[in-house]
């Protein structure tokens, strides 16, 4: 089936004449409801996390530029180094986008234990984080559909959705941004609030943050079925492998391993 968009602008809407993407837009308000779902978590009597305000607000500063910084450079290092080898000042051009998952998650994880400085201590918190990361990725992904970023394959049936830009391109795609904000986003997020919730999961520092890396990569893989590799990385393996899956393979080993050593801990 397919369905006909006029492109939409990368711009949202202009303040004093200074334009805010949807991009910056979406960064914005996945940090804002982050941030205020977090705290609501963490006053929880079983949370085990006995912060002040200042010290969450500043944590939180942490985490904000642990997903900005490595983001980036995860990017720069692993999708396109050549490109900004000879191009330096482009990496710094963050509203064109161009950001990595998971250098952005590296970035959280160093951010959260530079600042906490206490493994387990760090773990709950990184527990939290993981629970209200895919509203993140909800609000990020449909961003890069917007801009129309990390466009999917052409289908090969056609009674598959696919979508076409009209005035960008003549090829129907896969919408697989779409596709990555519903599983990596909102199924994501459901199962998270649920575990925390309806589990003693949150009681195991690093349990969490264990199903959330075997989720998403999970989730992440299936969806890079649908989604057209990066131009300049193409296929790694026979015309299968991506990048991205290669990538969430090793974050599913991680995330397996993380939560059987916080489940093996007593409470």
């Amino acid at each position: 089936m397919q369905i006909v968009l006029n492109q939409i602008s990368p711009v949202a809407f202009s303040v004093l004449g200074f334009p805010v993407r949807w991009y910056a837009l979406s960064y914005i308000i996945a940090c804002v409801v982050g941030y205020f779902f977090v705290r609501y978590l963490a006053r929880r009597p079983d949370s085990g996390l006995n912060f002040d305000k200042r010290d969450f607000d500043d944590l939180l500063s942490w985490v904000i530029l642990g997903v900005i910084i490595g983001g980036r450079l995860g990017y720069v290092l692993i999708y396109n180094f050549p490109y900004y080898l000879g191009h330096p000042l482009e990496i710094f051009a963050v509203w064109r986008g161009g950001m990595s998952f998971h250098g952005g998650l590296v970035g959280v994880i160093a951010a959260i234990f530079l600042f906490t400085k206490n493994l387990w201590r760090g773990l709950g918190f990184l527990d939290l984080v993981a629970v209200v990361a895919p509203i993140g990725l909800f609000f990020g992904r449909i961003a890069n559909f917007i801009n129309m970023e990390l466009m999917g394959r052409v289908p090969n049936s056609d009674s598959a959705i696919c979508v076409i830009f009209d005035g960008v391109s003549t090829e129907c795609r896969h919408p697989s941004p779409l596709y990555e904000a519903t599983t990596e986003g909102l199924i994501l997020f459901i199962i998270m609030i649920c575990l925390y919730k309806f589990t003693r999961l949150r009681t195991h520092p690093g349990a969490l943050s264990g199903v959330f890396g075997m989720c998403y990569a999970g989730f992440r893989m299936f969806c890079e079925q649908f989604r057209a590799p990066d131009a300049q990385i193409d296929f790694l393996m026979n015309g299968w492998l991506t990048m991205g899956q290669l990538l969430s393979g090793i974050m599913f080993i991680i995330g397996a391993g993380l939560f059987v050593f916080a489940i093996r801990r007593r409470p």
